[in-house]
């Protein structure tokens, strides 16, 4: 029997012996414990950090009503262009959120551009006003309307409409001629100027259009395409590049005064009653009429593709709706172009 520190190491002492030690050295630690607590000392627990809070996406720019463009709705202006080979290039037509293309004297057309969004520094060449364009317009609501002369038999037509006549035959300020441009294809505007001889016209209201940066479903791919009227017509290019469709007009580039060539993300080809009223101009040739209020069919064309559609306008006040095998179709966002074609008139799509 070996003997250790005065204890047997194989007795049962020297087990009980080993098991006081431990319970001794708990106790110790424990009392440093508690005394750490009454001394005030503080006693570190985890600390779990607090998440970083995502941030908040960045709210979207709205988009325009008329356009889709990104940016703000302003006051309607409507101008009046002229568009035959003379006046090329335009000036402002580019900015333009709407362009409606139509028939007027001897087969010729003229354009109608709606500004909103966007008002260039000058516009023209302004040309006449038609009856037609007061029911196109009536749609927007109390417009301002630039143009330049008109049959005496409208003037009546005019001063009764819902909308704010900027002539430049009764003095509407805002006018000039260009010296280098001949007449009547040299007057130009300044859309600033001309708004403040109509401070209440209407802001862009919703007339029916609905825009979406994605293609909807059921297009046919197309390259071009082509309207005519008896002594014009409008070829529009699909060009990727540029996301739109280019206008030639009567065989040459519409080009502007600003550089881009003429043309629209959007263009509708809305078939219309197009016929001659009572109205003649001073040559004796007949004015034509051209109904926008009623229903029919028409295309629209985006994204370089084409799609079969429905327009439906219940009256002059209502604006168009534009349908889709019974749905509403989506513009993709950007300049709109509606050419509006005699019913009896087929277009070149290909």
């Amino acid at each position: 029997m070996k003997i250790s520190g005065g204890f047997l190491r194989d007795s049962p002492f020297a087990t009980t012996r080993i098991a006081l030690v431990g319970l001794c050295l708990t106790l110790a630690l424990s009392a440093s414990v508690l005394a750490a607590c009454s001394s005030g000392a503080e006693v570190a627990t985890p600390v779990t950090p607090s998440p970083t809070p995502a941030a908040s996406p960045k709210p979207e720019p709205p988009t325009t009503l008329l356009s889709g463009r990104r940016g703000k709705d302003g006051q309607v202006l409507a101008v009046k262009f002229d568009n035959t080979v003379n006046s090329h290039p335009h000036a402002g037509l580019i900015a333009a959120d709407v362009v409606y293309l139509e028939e007027v004297e001897y087969g010729l057309t003229r354009f109608m551009g709606i500004f909103s969004s966007k008002y260039p520094k000058v516009v023209g060449p302004v040309r006449s006003a038609r009856e037609s364009d007061l029911e196109i317009l009536e749609q927007y609501g109390k417009v301002a309307f630039a143009f330049s002369g008109v049959n005496p038999k409208i003037l009546p037509a005019i001063a009764g409409a819902p909308l704010y006549p900027l002539s430049n035959d009764a003095g509407a300020s805002g006018y000039s001629r260009n010296p280098d441009r001949t007449a009547p294809w040299d007057l130009f505007a300044n859309p600033d100027e001309l708004l403040k001889g109509a401070s209440k016209a209407v802001d862009a209201k919703d007339v029916g259009f609905t825009f979406d940066d994605a293609t909807p479903d059921g297009g046919k791919k197309v390259k071009e395409f082509t309207a005519f009227w008896p002594s014009a017509q409008a070829r529009f290019v699909w060009s990727q590049k540029e996301g739109r469709w280019l206008l030639w007009m009567d065989g040459d580039a519409a080009m502007t005064t600003e550089g881009p060539q003429l043309g629209g993300t959007t263009v509708i080809i809305q078939r219309v009653d197009v016929y001659a009223s009572d109205l003649v101009d001073t040559n004796g040739a007949a004015t034509p009429t051209t109904d926008t209020v009623g229903k029919g069919d028409a295309w629209m064309l985006r994204d370089g593709q084409v799609w079969p559609i429905n327009w439906s306008r219940p009256s002059a006040k209502d604006g168009t709706t534009w349908t889709y095998k019974g749905e509403k179709i989506p513009l993709d966002p950007g300049q709109v172009w509606i050419l509006l074609l005699d019913q009896d008139r087929k277009p070149q799509i290909r």
